[in-house]
């Protein structure tokens, strides 16, 4: 199987490193420095005191790299957009594209998802449908990570926490290559698993990330900071009931309770979220396909959603240009 990995961020370079050590072949998208070091050092990748270096090859230009299988997308969600010219020329006929991302992805609303929201496009996850149009859902494999990873300098990550990453198809049409990626990818050490409904499992990260990123961002603090406050944990709360009204009007029931969740969230700890290190590095924030696309869908379904909208607004005029 060959894989190209289009960004070796912390998600993108921890699943280089596992398919790689899983036996694929690998091959790595990349630009500017961190490019650099990849061709002069190889990935490095670091889980407590073992340090793999993986020699993969690596360019700027999808012509220098064979035609993949599949194009697995370490990217963040709010630079897909951009990377778009790079992604066709990455993308050979038979090529799937796998996605790893944060947030509601372009294609969610695509392939046959029924309900108001069938084939809705939010313009706060894929501005006028660029990405929908070029990579339709009959092409992905849908993915969420669950991992503690960062980026200690270009080309080098680090493995803090590794819960599990889950593939699953949306569409029913690629199966077997999901098979195939999860079994490379568990070959290499990474905790993977097919899922029969790779919507639900995004949906259900969703409601703890919409909540917990954006708020992080707002008051500087950990998560369990945040929860130990009860004017945040009850914001956190007025949120979550928001998301699981949004889901009951098209068609996607949470598994677990608002007190269940919370338990769960709290065994985390002092974690830091990704929106909170990206806000503290200066970087921009994925508030789109986090919290504002699911702004936009609660308007779509006519959900009054005020907690959600608010909060929205506050990180939008955190992060506004001075």
């Amino acid at each position: 199987m060959k894989i190209t990995v289009l960004g070796a961020g912390s998600v993108g370079g921890w699943l280089a490193a596992g398919l790689a050590k899983g036996g694929a072949e690998v091959s790595i998208l990349a630009r500017g420095a961190t490019l650099a070091a990849l061709r002069r050092d190889g990935l490095v990748f670091l889980d407590g005191e073992v340090r793999d270096v993986h020699r993969l090859r690596a360019s700027d230009d999808p012509a220098d790299l064979a035609p993949a299988d599949i194009l697995l997308l370490g990217l963040k969600s709010h630079d897909l957009s951009a990377a778009l010219p790079l992604i066709r020329r990455a993308v050979a006929p038979h090529t799937l594209v796998a996605t790893s991302q944060n947030g509601i992805p372009w294609w969610f609303f695509q392939g046959g998802f029924g309900g108001p929201a069938a084939g809705l496009t939010l313009e706060g996850v894929d501005p006028g449908g660029a990405l929908g149009a070029a990579i339709p859902a009959e092409r992905v494999i849908g993915g969420v990570a669950h991992v503690g990873a960062r980026v200690e300098a270009p080309g080098v990550v680090r493995l803090m926490k590794q819960d599990r990453m889950l593939f699953g198809d949306p569409t029913g049409a690629h199966g077997a290559a999901v098979e195939r990626l999860v079994a490379a990818l568990a070959a290499g050490g990474v905790n993977a698993h097919a899922v029969p409904d790779i919507r639900a499992e995004i949906w259900s990260k969703l409601w703890g990330n919409s909540n917990m990123n954006p708020l992080s961002a707002l008051c500087r603090a950990d998560m369990q900071a945040m929860l130990e406050d009860p004017g945040v944990a009850g914001m956190v709360e007025a949120m979550m009931r928001e998301m699981q009204a949004v889901g009951a009007a098209i068609g996607l029931v949470l598994p677990q309770s608002i007190e269940e969740r919370m338990v769960v969230t709290r065994r985390l700890g002092p974690f830091r979220t990704s929106m909170l290190q990206d806000l503290e590095a200066g970087r921009r924030l994925e508030l789109g396909p986090i919290l504002g696309g699911l702004v936009e869908l609660a308007a779509h379904c006519d959900v009054p959603a005020p907690t959600l909208a608010g909060i929205h607004g506050l990180v939008r005029l955190l992060t506004r240009p001075a």
